[in-house]
Parts: structure tokens; C-alpha cells; sequence
């Protein structure tokens, strides 16, 4: 494994109409946990079904039905935190929110206040080849989510679909150690991409699957570095959070927003109220939601009907041994591996399905060359289909690293696979097979391809000369061979031979 060793980037500084400012940022990721069965019940957490069709006795807060934990839940969070580097905590017990709203059918919701199942964590998070930022992890709890209110199907009338109810989400709470809109982003991105790689959340944020809650505050220069080292939050400026982030274009627009915002109000001598607001896309602004409630404002207490839950190191060990790589771990393995570069794979390592795939061309392929194809080639076709993902490729990996071979055996040139690549993906079929049949094998012999030459050359005394005086025009008679020759004659030849002949 490679050694790699990161720059921290700088922090977003922001002018306001008096001085600079610059951004702290926390967030609180909620995860929903990859399980059939929600956290207290059977019920399935099936997306997409009929309104009202996933709901159990107990989610729907019955008299007398009592909560049952999903195991599978648990271990979900287990390996999310392993994945973290985060401490896990063998003791840990579920508390009740309380709050009275339509969509919880319960007037509380079950979650860990005071013993969460996951300690103390970090991710490492890239912003570019060599630069990285590490963000702490304050905790990881788990909770069960609420319900849908629904209110522009009647003008009269809301609607609650309690689907969703009971579902298991992952509150993943990060320190305030993130100083830009990018790195918020960039930092999202990565704890999907190491869910994604686990496993425990499928990370899909158009389906809610994966949302953000954002901390903002701003700090005068200097203020961010004196409270790490005294651990003071007050000389950080008030936070105020922006509610159910579902995007990371949004997330970034409106960590940008809010600053602005509180700049505005801080230099003309207001002060920032501790709040949640919402953020419009559309008028680009935030809008105050409620005070930011407190602990108390909850009036947690520990659930009654559920004891503490306590694991074994054993069974948490267990899991430890069952984790797939994970991205840095990949990332560095690739680079070491197959010789490529820190971005190239960065790329490949993006999303475990491409990583995978890559993985299947370079077992019969040189590691860079097939890097290049899969990376230019294959990804940019995808992304011109309609953005199409490595799971719908048209084109196999066996395929890819057919059409790979070929150029590495002498059988086709550059130009002749990037053809015989656009068949295969339109019409599929062997790319040896299509080589053979359509009479796309290069040309080597150098005979022919002399003769192709010397042709050129009769034909175009005044470009001799003019290659003879400046040997850079030679590529012009190269260029023309390969054109009369259908683009099959070998590149390497045809240069050799040229040049012999503008030689003599």
C-alpha cells in the first residue's frame, strides 16, 4: 500500500462590506439503514409502494404493541462505523424524542440521546489529488424515521402516508471541522461512497435515502484555529441549521446563501439567532423554520420498552473481518497495483460497481491501458447515452478487454478500436469476431504498406521537398497513407518507413 500524505486546503474566506469572514460548517447525516424490515417492526421498507401499505401495528403507535430491534439494523451501524474508524460501543440504549406532529403516529420518536451505538470517528475527504481534509465524527445513533405529510394534493386537506414510518436511519454527527461549501459536499459524497462500499445505506438522495442537516456559522480569521486549541465554542460565530439537504449542488448553494446571510446581518450590527431554517432553490435564499430546540425542549427519556442494548467484542469483530475494502484502501491499492495516477484512481474507486469493473478488463489488460479506456472511453460514452451508469454498460468487461488485446497484439490500431469499441456498444457481438468479419485488421505488412508510401510520394514531389527541408511536415504523408489505407496500416510502420524514404 501506498504511503500518501495530504495538504490541508484552505478554508473558504468570504468578503463581507467590512472585512473577510471565514466558514465553519457541521453536519448531521441522516442515513437510512440498507434493511428489508424497519428498526422496531416487520413492516418492509420497500420504496415506492402504495401509500399507507408499509405500516405495522407498531409503527402506526397502537396501545399496547411494544418494539422489537432489528439485529440487522445494529450491524448495519456497526460496519458504518467500523468503516469510519469510529469507536464502537458495546454498551448503548434508545431514549424517546418527544414531539406531537401528524406524520408520528407514536407523539414521540425512538433515538439514542445519551448512549449511542457508535463513538468517536473520522473520514479522511479528498478535495483533490494531495489534498485532503480530515473531519471528526462526533457520534453515530440510530433513530426511527417519521412519516410523510403531504400538502399540495388539496387545497383543503393534507395528506400522511406512513410509509416511511419506523424506518431506520443512521444520524451520523460530524464536528464542525469543515470550512467550505465544496468540502460539505465533498464530505456527503464521501461517507455514501463508504456506505455504498459497505453496504448499510444505498445512498440514494433523490428518494431521501441519504439527507443533510447544515450547521453554518461564520468566524472572523484566526477565531477557528483559537477555539482548536482551547476546545471554546465561543469563539465560533452562532449556527443556525438548514433542514433536509437532498443535494449536493443545493447543500453547497445554500451553505453560500446562509453565510452571506449572517455577514449582512453580523456587520450591520444585528446578531445571529441560534435557528433552523429551510433553504428555497428557487428564490435562493433561507427562511427561518423554528428556534433550535434544545435537548430538554424534547424531554428525552430512556424508551421503557426496550432495554439497553449491549454487544459482544466478539460479534463486533466478526463483522470487522466481513468488511469489504474500502475506497482508500482501493484507491492506494490501484495506484500501487496498476501504476496509476492519484486521480485516475480516484475515479475508478468512485463508486464500487466501477471499481469492479475495472477491476474484471485489467485482470487480461495492461492496469494503465485499461485505466484509459474504461476511464475516456467507456465512462465518457455512458455519460453521452443519457449519463448511463457502469451497470448499464452495453459493453461487458470481457468485451473491453477484448477490444484491449487486440491493440496490444498489433491486430488493430488506435483508431480502429475506437470503431470497432462504437460497434461493440451499439450492436455488441466478439470484438476478435468483428475484426474478422468487416476486414478491420491493421495492415503489417510492410510491403504493402511501402508501396502505399512510395505512391504518396511520386504523387506529391513538391511536398517532398518541403518534408526534406522541415522534417515535422512528414506527418502530412503519414496522415495520407493511413487515409488511403482505410486507417488499417500499422501507425508505427508507416512512420518508420516515411521517414526512410524522406531519408534517402
Amino acid at each position: 500500500m501506498l504511503d500518501l500524505t495530504y495538504e490541508t486546503p484552505k478554508p473558504k474566506v468570504i468578503a463581507g462590506a467590512k472585512q473577510d469572514w471565514e466558514l465553519v460548517i457541521g453536519l448531521e447525516v441522516h442515513a437510512q439503514v440498507a434493511t428489508k424490515a424497519k428498526l422496531f417492526s416487520g413492516a418492509s421498507t420497500q420504496f415506492g409502494a402504495e401509500p399507507n401499505s408499509n405500516v405495522s401495528f407498531v409503527d402506526a403507535g397502537m396501545p399496547g404493541m411494544l418494539p422489537v430491534i432489528n439485529e440487522e439494523c445494529i450491524a448495519q451501524a456497526v460496519r458504518t462505523g467500523l468503516g469510519l474508524n469510529a469507536d464502537i460501543n458495546l454498551y448503548s440504549a434508545f431514549d424517546r424524542k418527544n414531539y406531537f406532529y401528524p406524520d408520528l403516529p407514536q407523539g414521540y420518536q425512538i433515538s439514542q440521546l445519551y448512549h449511542p451505538i457508535v463513538g468517536e470517528g473520522e473520514v479522511l475527504v479528498d478535495m483533490g489529488p494531495g489534498i485532503a481534509r480530515v473531519v471528526r465524527i462526533e457520534r453515530i445513533h440510530l433513530e426511527q424515521d417519521a412519516g410523510k405529510s403531504i400538502h399540495d394534493m388539496d387545497p383543503q386537506m393534507s395528506f400522511v402516508d406512513l410509509n416511511r414510518t419506523g424506518v431506520a436511519l443512521m444520524e451520523i454527527v460530524s464536528r464542525p471541522d469543515i470550512r467550505g461549501p465544496e468540502e460539505a459536499a465533498a464530505y456527503v459524497s464521501k461517507l455514501r461512497q463508504i456506505m455504498r462500499y459497505i453496504g448499510s445505506c444505498d445512498g440514494n438522495m433523490q428518494n431521501g435515502n441519504l439527507r443533510a442537516d447544515v450547521n453554518v456559522s461564520i468566524c472572523q480569521p484566526g477565531a477557528y484555529e483559537r477555539y482548536q486549541e482551547t476546545g471554546d465554542f465561543s469563539h465560533l460565530g452562532t449556527r443556525c441549521e438548514i433542514k433536509n439537504m437532498n443535494s449536493l449542488r443545493f447543500i453547497q448553494q445554500a451553505i453560500e446563501v446562509e453565510a452571506k446571510r449572517q455577514i449582512a446581518i453580523v456587520e450591520g450590527g444585528g446578531k445571529i439567532d441560534q435557528e433552523t431554517r429551510l433553504y428555497d432553490p428557487d428564490k435562493g435564499e433561507t427562511r427561518s423554520m423554528r428556534s433550535k430546540e434544545e435537548a430538554h425542549d424534547y424531554r428525552y427519556f430512556p424508551c421503557p420498552d426496550l432495554l439497553p442494548l449491549e454487544i459482544e467484542q466478539a460479534w463486533i469483530d466478526d463483522l470487522k473481518s466481513s468488511l469489504p475494502e474500502l475506497p482508500d484502501e482501493k484507491r492506494a491499492r490501484f495506484m500501487d497495483g496498476y501504476g496509476l495516477s492519484e486521480y485516475d484512481a480516484s475515479v475508478l474507486t468512485a463508486d464500487v460497481e466501477n471499481a469492479a469493473y475495472f477491476e474484471k478488463v485489467a485482470e487480461a489488460s495492461e492496469g494503465k491501458l485499461a485505466a484509459n479506456w474504461v476511464i475516456n472511453e467507456l465512462f465518457g460514452r455512458l455519460k453521452k447515452d443519457d449519463d448511463k451508469g457502469i451497470t448499464e454498460s452495453p459493453v461487458s468487461p470481457e468485451q473491453l478487454s477484448g477490444i484491449i488485446a487486440l491493440i496490444t497484439k498489433g491486430h488493430i490500431s488506435g483508431k480502429i478500436a475506437k470503431d470497432l469499441f462504437e460497434i461493440v456498444y451499439s450492436e455488441g457481438g466478439d470484438p476478435a469476431e468483428i475484426v474478422e468479419t468487416r476486414g478491420m485488421k491493421q495492415v503489417t505488412d510492410t510491403g504493402a504498406i511501402e508501396a502505399a508510401v512510395d505512391e504518396i510520394i511520386a504523387a506529391n514531389p513538391a511536398q517532398v521537398e518541403k518534408a526534406k527541408a522541415n522534417p515535422k511536415l512528414a506527418g502530412w504523408f503519414v496522415g495520407q497513407v493511413m487515409k488511403a489505407t482505410g486507417g488499417k496500416a500499422n501507425p508505427k510502420a508507416v512512420n518508420e518507413i516515411v521517414a526512410k524514404k524522406l531519408a534517402s
